[in-house]
């Protein structure tokens, strides 16, 4: 016998072999011819060696061990032409394609065992055209296109404000967020446990409503916010006036959406009065380009959702505490996509392409 052939790995080549041993999306036969090489390195080139340290029969390591000192990480990979190959190629793929397209008539999509039936085929057959033409109908995402005339007059002078907001003066990103219910649950709450999520019952008790009115200033991060028991024009005039005390010099830009209350008569008799505020509004449909709504969905993952209280009092403490907490701790969001980048997400979606 002659001497044992060593292999020697680069540092990046150590790297990546470790990488692959490690990751827990690395495939196992991948993981194993890492272990393969490594192992050969580690016992300088002896197979015997490396294979009763794996366990593994020797040619197999003497196998991997040639394959690696000719095509290094490469010829860890499996070679072109591996394995059985597909039955279902050309039209015949192709069909499988085309009735995926089309839904069946007794069901809004088709299940990969019900198109396989369909076709004559087997559901893993399905799944591998799927795979291989990105195709998934159990899925399904949404959109809304906003059909405002102003659309790009609007998203522009938005998104202007944030990205160049004006030197002298503040922003404001203004809405409300109505009907958060006061639910108490019929059952106590179980608590997180190894192994198993937190539980809540479907069952409730509701005490009733509350609205929360939030100006997200976007320089800081921080929120002036309001709770009150209804949603109309006179509390959304109310919470102006909280945001003219907190704020009592200066000129002020609110961002804010279509909603009615926003535009009622006598809130804009009184902004007609007060020429220091400037309105902002959001394309109709697009009420996603003000800033606040992203602190609403925190709020509602973070405090709300998994909430049990026993009255509107108490809900209205948790909103309360919820706030002073942020304000200590405020993280401003930082906006980076231009107008023209949201215009073509627009025009994309009005094209269906």
């Amino acid at each position: 016998m002659g001497a044992p052939i060593r292999v020697e790995l680069s540092a990046a080549e150590r790297r990546e072999l470790e990488r692959m041993v490690r990751a827990p999306s690395t495939e196992l036969r991948h993981r194993r011819r890492a272990q393969i090489v490594l192992a050969v390195a580690q016992t300088n080139g002896r197979n015997a060696a490396a294979a009763a340290e794996l366990g593994m029969n020797i040619n197999t390591v003497r196998l991997w061990r040639n394959r690696f000192a000719g095509l290094r990480l490469a010829g860890l990979q499996d070679q072109a032409g591996r394995g059985r190959k597909p039955v279902f190629v050309g039209e015949r793929e192709a069909s499988i394609v085309a009735a995926t397209l089309q839904p069946p008539k007794e069901a809004t999509h088709w299940s990969s065992r019900r198109l396989a039936r369909e076709v004559g085929t087997s559901k893993s057959t399905v799944q591998r055209v799927w795979k291989a033409y990105q195709l998934q109908p159990h899925r399904e995402g949404t959109f809304k296109f906003s059909r405002d005339p102003l659309l790009v007059e609007k998203t522009i002078d938005v998104i202007g404000l944030y990205l160049y907001p004006p030197e002298q003066g503040l922003v404001l990103c203004v809405d409300e967020k109505s009907q958060i219910q006061a639910l108490e649950r019929s059952q106590p709450l179980l608590p997180l446990r190894p192994g198993l999520p937190a539980r809540r019952t479907h069952d409730y008790k509701r005490h009733g409503t509350v609205t929360l009115f939030a100006a997200l200033e976007r320089a800081s991060g921080q929120v002036l916010h309001r709770v009150a028991h209804r949603h109309r024009h006179q509390e959304f005039l109310a919470f102006l006036r909280e945001i003219g005390r907190a704020y009592p010099a200066g000129e002020i830009h609110l961002v804010l959406d279509n909603y009615g209350t926003h535009k009622h008569e006598k809130v804009r008799r009184w902004l007609a009065r007060r020429p220091r505020y400037h309105l902002h509004f959001t394309p109709t449909g697009a009420s996603w380009l003000n800033q606040v709504e992203v602190w609403f969905s925190m709020l509602t993952r973070q405090a709300v959702r998994r909430a049990s209280v026993k009255s509107v009092r108490q809900l209205m403490r948790l909103l309360h505490d919820f706030v002073q907490h942020w304000d200590r701790h405020p993280k401003p969001f930082r906006w980076t996509k231009t107008a023209q980048t949201a215009l073509r997400a627009y025009s994309l979606a009005n094209s269906g392409t």
